[in-house]
C-alpha cells in the first residue's frame, strides 16, 4: 500500500494546524509553504477535509484554516479517509460478491487481517500523538544525528 500525494499532503497539513494550536487561524500559504506543498492542490485538499468536518475554513483577509475539533479527536483514519474514502487493500474485502472464489481466496484472509490491523493503528493514533511524535523527532540546532 502507498499513499497518494492527496493524503501524504492532507496529513502533513492538519498535522501543521495541530502543531499550531487550535482556533489558530492559520493561512493555505503559510501550511504551503512550511510543509512544502503546493498550495493549488492543498486547496483541493483542505476543501475535502472541510466538507467531512475535520477543518473550518475562515474567508477574509485573515482567512485560513483551523482544526474543527480537537486535535486529541482527530483519528489518522479520519483525515484519510476524509481524503480518499474508506481504505480497503482489495475489492473483495468490502464485496465479497465482486469475485467468484471470495469464499476459497485465502489471500482474501490475509488481506482482511492486515487490513482490520492497518486500520487499527490508524483509529488508535491522533493527530495529537503524531505532533508529539514529530516533536520528539525535532533535533536542537547544532546537535549532529547519527544515521
Amino acid at each position: 500500500m502507498q499513499f497518494t500525494k492527496a493524503e501524504e499532503y492532507g496529513m502533513q497539513g492538519v498535522l501543521h494546524l495541530a502543531d499550531k494550536g487550535q482556533g489558530k487561524v492559520t493561512p493555505l500559504s503559510e501550511i504551503s509553504e512550511a510543509r512544502e506543498i503546493p498550495e493549488k492542490f492543498l486547496a483541493k485538499i483542505f476543501q475535502a477535509l472541510s466538507r467531512s468536518g475535520i477543518l473550518r475554513s475562515h474567508r477574509g483577509v485573515r482567512g485560513g484554516f483551523t482544526l474543527a475539533k480537537s486535535p486529541c479527536d482527530i483519528t489518522v483514519k479520519d483525515v484519510l479517509e476524509s481524503i480518499q474514502g474508506p481504505y480497503h487493500l482489495t475489492k473483495c474485502i468490502p464485496d465479497p460478491d465482486s469475485c467468484p472464489r471470495a469464499s476459497q481466496c485465502a489471500m482474501r484472509d490475509l488481506l482482511a487481517t492486515a487490513e482490520k490491523q492497518m486500520l487499527d493503528v490508524f483509529t488508535g493514533h491522533t493527530l495529537e500523538d503524531l505532533v508529539a511524535m514529530e516533536r520528539a523527532k525535532q533535533v536542537e540546532p547544532g546537535v549532529k544525528v547519527a544515521n
